[in-house]
C-alpha cells in the first residue's frame, strides 16, 4: 500500500460490461508462427522512488518475448482507481494490465472490469503465495489478480535523535507522547509526523484500541464502538500536546520529507518509502541511521494494516493471450527477488524469502514478521470505499471541529449508508 488512500471519484454512469471493451491500443496476442505478438499496456502505480525500477522491469518481458511491445504508463496512485474505472466504463483507454492496490480487486471485479485468472498462466505456481496476500486477489469465489507485493506499517525513527534524546523507540503511543517532549527539549524538533489526510493511518490507532472497521462475518459495523472513538481521541491528543505534527493535504511527501531532513524524529510509514528516505540528508551517508520498529501500540495491542499490490489483467483486453504472460512474469519469483533487492520491498511469494539476497535484507528481515502479523481488511467491493469517510472525520477531530466520540459516529452512519446490508 503505498502512503495514501485517495478518495475515489464517483462513477456516475451505468456499469458496462467490460468484456465488450477494447483495451488500450492492445493488439491480438499471437502472430502466425504461435509466438505472442502485439502490445501489453501496463499501468504502474508505483511512487517516484519505485517506477523507474518497476519500468525496467516491465521491459524486460520484451526480451523473453521480443514480438511483444510493452506500453509502460506511470499512473499517478491518487488518480488510478478512478481512472481505470472510468476507462473500463467508458469504452476507451483501459490498460491490458494494472497493478492495483489490494482493496480494488473485489470492486474492480464487482464492475465486471477484470478477467478471471483461473486455468491461465497468469497463476503460475499460485500454491507458493502467501496465504494472506492471495486472500485479496478473490472476490466470490474466483481469482482475479496475482499477488505482486504485501506490506505494512511500521515506526520510522532517526536513531542518532532518540540517541540524543535518551530515549528507545517507542512500544506505545503514550511512550510516543513522552519520548516527544525529551526530543523537543533535546533538538527542538517535533517528535512525530501524523498523517491526519490519510485514512489508511487511522488504522493502526483503531487496531491499537482493540477495534475494528467491520465485522464481515456478522456484517455489523464497528467503528463507532469505543474503540473507534477512543483512537481519535489517541490522535488529537498527540497533535494537541505537541507531541506530533500534522495536516489535512499532500501528507505523504510532507511527512517523508519532514522525516528524511530531520525535522521530525518519527513518522509511520512503509516500505515503499524506504528508498526515499534513504535519499533524505539524515541518512543518505549514514544508512544505518534509519531505525524501524513495529508500530506502537493503544491501551489493547501493537496492529498495523496488511496492504500490498496486486497485478489484473482487464477483462475487455484485446490481448488478453500477451496480458496473462504478463502477469505471470511481473509476480514470478526472479522478478519479485529483484524488485526486494532493488527496493527492499517484500515478496508475496513464500520461496523468495529462502533467497540469501532477500533473507538477508534487514529491512525484510523487520517487515515479514510484521505483515504476518498484520490485520487484513474487509475484502469487499466497497473496502475502497471505507476510507472517506474517516478521512472526513478525521480532518474534523483533529482540527477540533467535532469530538472523538462525533467523529467515529460519523463514520458509522456514513458506513450503514454505503453497506445496505450491514447493520
Amino acid at each position: 500500500m503505498r502512503r495514501g488512500i485517495a478518495a475515489t471519484a464517483m462513477v456516475g454512469a451505468l456499469v458496462l460490461t467490460a468484456a465488450a471493451c477494447g483495451g488500450d491500443d492492445g493488439e491480438s496476442g499471437k502472430n502466425s508462427s504461435g509466438k505472442l505478438s502485439g502490445t501489453v499496456t501496463f499501468w504502474d502505480t508505483s511512487n517516484d522512488a519505485e517506477k523507474g525500477t518497476y519500468e525496467k522491469l516491465a521491459k524486460g518481458f520484451e526480451k523473453l518475448h521480443p514480438d511483444v511491445k510493452v506500453n509502460y504508463v506511470s499512473v499517478a496512485f491518487g488518480e488510478a482507481n478512478a481512472k481505470f474505472k472510468n476507462a473500463a466504463g467508458g469504452n476507451s483507454g483501459a490498460p491490458d494490465v494494472m497493478r492495483t492496490e489490494v482493496a480494488w480487486v473485489a470492486d474492480f471485479a464487482n464492475l465486471g472490469y477484470l478477467a478471471p485468472l483461473e486455468g491461465t498462466p497468469a497463476l503460475d505456481k499460485a500454491d507458493d503465495y502467501l496465504p494472506q496476500a492471495a486472500a485479496s486477489t478473490k472476490f466470490k469465489g474466483k481469482t482475479y489478480a496475482a499477488p505482486q507485493t504485501i506490506d505494512t506499517l511500521a515506526l520510522f525513527y532517526n536513531k542518532k535523535m532518540l540517541k540524543e534524546a535518551g530515549v528507545e523507540a517507542p512500544k506505545t503511543f503514550d511512550e510516543v507522547k513522552s519520548a516527544a517532549k525529551k526530543i523537543k527539549s533535546k533538538s527542538g524538533k517535533t517528535g512525530l509526523y501524523l498523517r491526519g489526510d490519510d485514512p489508511y493511518y487511522y488504522l493502526p490507532y483503531l487496531y491499537g484500541e482493540g477495534g475494528d472497521l467491520l465485522d464481515t462475518k456478522n456484517k455489523k459495523v464497528t467503528v463507532d464502538d469505543p474503540e473507534g472513538a477512543a483512537a481519535f481521541e489517541v490522535m488529537k491528543d498527540l497533535v494537541d500536546s505537541k507531541a506530533a505534527t500534522t495536516d489535512a493535504s499532500d501528507g505523504y511527501n510532507n511527512q517523508l520529507n519532514a522525516f528524511k531532513d530531520g525535522d521530525v524524529a518519527m513518522a509511520l510509514d512503509g516500505p515503499w518509502s524506504i528508498e526515499g528516505a534513504l535519499q533524505g540528508k539524515e541518512f543518505k551517508g549514514d544508512k544505518g541511521n534509519l531505525g524501524i520498529a513495529p508500530v506502537p501500540g493503544g491501551s489493547d495491542r501493537q496492529a498495523s494494516p496488511q496492504g500490498g499490490w496486486n497485478l489484473a489483467a482487464y477483462a475487455g483486453s484485446k490481448n488478453l493471450d500477451a496480458s496473462y504472460e504478463f502477469i505471470k512474469y511481473m509476480s514470478s519469483a526472479k522478478v519479485q527477488q529483484e524488485t526486494t533487492e532493488k527496493l527492499s520491498l517484500l515478496p508475496t511469494r513464500t520461496s523468495v524469502y529462502d533467497v540469501k539476497s532477500v533473507k538477508d535484507n534487514q529491512m525484510v528481515q523487520f517487515f515479514k514478521p510484521a505483515v504476518d502479523k498484520s490485520v487484513e481488511r474487509p475484502w469487499i467491493p466497497q473496502a475502497n470505499a471505507l476510507f472517506e469517510p474517516i478521512r472526513l472525520q478525521m480532518e474534523k477531530v483533529l482540527s477540533g471541529k467535532t469530538s472523538p466520540d462525533n467523529g467515529a459516529k460519523g463514520v458509522g452512519d456514513a458506513y450503514r449508508k454505503l453497506l445496505k446490508d450491514y447493520k
